[in-house]
């Protein structure tokens, strides 16, 4: 299988016909000079020495020359080459929180976006560690399993809204419960969980989800995003425009604007259990980093071999080619020796001159 490395090198390949254009109008032009310097039979016995065919032979291998470096230039390749690279690092889930609270604006511009920004800086830091994505609100699913391709996940983050889950909700134990399933059950060690969230499970039992993840080897950081005092959670038309807050109708009939209110209590908690640490995210946006820098020290493991297919290049028999015929180009002379016969009609021209 042939391929071009750089095609868009091919693009001068234009040059060989204008070259060949140009050479042309070269030969032409001389020709016309030689007609108007006196009668063509004469100039052409008096100029004898020069070789017309040499001349158009060194100009093809000029023009073959440059077609040839021009090709280099798009670096061929050809075949395939395995190179087997290997790679080390931790298993690392982020569960990220994507419910309705989470679009409250007490973090610019809201603490969903905050999240999603701190979670692609943090994937462009890693190298060799596998990572995987759970999205949940009042119900988790593994949105992104374990993976070295940085690039896809990036892209499973920027997809992250509220939109991807029906039942609104806080549920951090089901989205712990769902983390662990992504992790290989035979290992107890090796895998972290980074949890977003606001923190306000009114659902489930989180802390002892953490303990479930604890006896299987799991470290859980988390992170909390927002304001313990609370802010009222937005709501958006079909066009993005906040047309108000969300509220709940009282008993009496009146209603009340509903505050969502970061509980770090229950954060500080799940990590504690596990080993963990619990972060607050600040505008200075390095609460990841600093989990980053967290598990740095952890012990790593071997994950996998993965073997890439690349092709192999093949320009530098092209180059090799082109300076061979520049060589022989150079080694042409455009003169030849004359023969007895042209001395002969050089003498007789001569004297019929006079």
């Amino acid at each position: 299988m042939l391929r071009f490395a750089n095609p868009h090198a091919l693009y001068l390949l234009l040059l060989v016909p204008a070259l060949i254009v140009f050479y042309a109008a070269v030969f032409r032009w001389k020709r016309r000079a030689m007609e108007r310097f006196g009668r063509i039979e004469l100039v052409q016995i008096l100029a004898a020495s020069v070789s017309r065919p040499r001349q158009r032979l060194k100009a093809a291998l000029v023009i073959s020359a440059i077609a040839l470096m021009i090709l280099a230039l798009a670096r061929p390749q050809v075949g395939t080459r395995l190179e087997e690279v290997k790679r080390e690092g931790l298993d690392i889930v982020v569960a990220v929180d994507v419910s309705r609270s989470m679009l409250a604006e007490d973090i610019k511009p809201n603490r969903l976006e905050k999240a999603k920004h701190e979670l692609k800086n943090f994937i462009d830091h890693l190298e060799g560690d596998r990572i995987g994505i759970v999205a949940f609100a009042g119900s988790a699913f593994l949105q992104c399993p374990l993976t070295l391709d940085y690039g896809a996940a990036r892209m499973f983050v920027d997809i992250l809204s509220p939109d991807l889950i029906r039942d609104q909700g806080t549920a951090i134990a089901e989205a712990i419960r769902t983390s662990l399933k992504a992790f290989d059950q035979r290992e107890r060690k090796h895998k972290v969980l980074i949890l977003i969230t606001d923190g306000e499970d009114h659902e489930g039992k989180p802390v002892e989800a953490a303990k479930e993840a604890a006896q299987q080897g799991v470290v859980i950081y988390t992170i909390g995003v927002g304001e313990p005092q609370g802010v009222p959670i937005p709501i958006f038309d079909e066009q993005g425009r906040r047309i108000g807050f969300k509220k709940i109708r009282r008993a009496d009939g009146s209603e009340e604007i509903v505050l969502s209110k970061l509980d770090e209590v229950t954060l500080q908690k799940i990590a504690l259990e596990t080993g963990g640490k619990y972060f607050r995210a600040t505008g200075g946006e390095n609460e990841l980093q600093r989990i980053f820098a967290a598990i740095s020290g952890m012990e790593k493991k071997q994950l996998g071999s993965v073997r890439f297919t690349q092709f192999e290049d093949r320009y530098q028999i092209l180059l090799a080619l082109a300076l061979l015929l520049l060589l022989v180009e150079m080694l042409i002379p455009e003169r030849r020796k004359l023969g007895k016969e042209w001395r002969t009609r050089l003498v007789t021209a001569g004297a019929s001159k006079k």
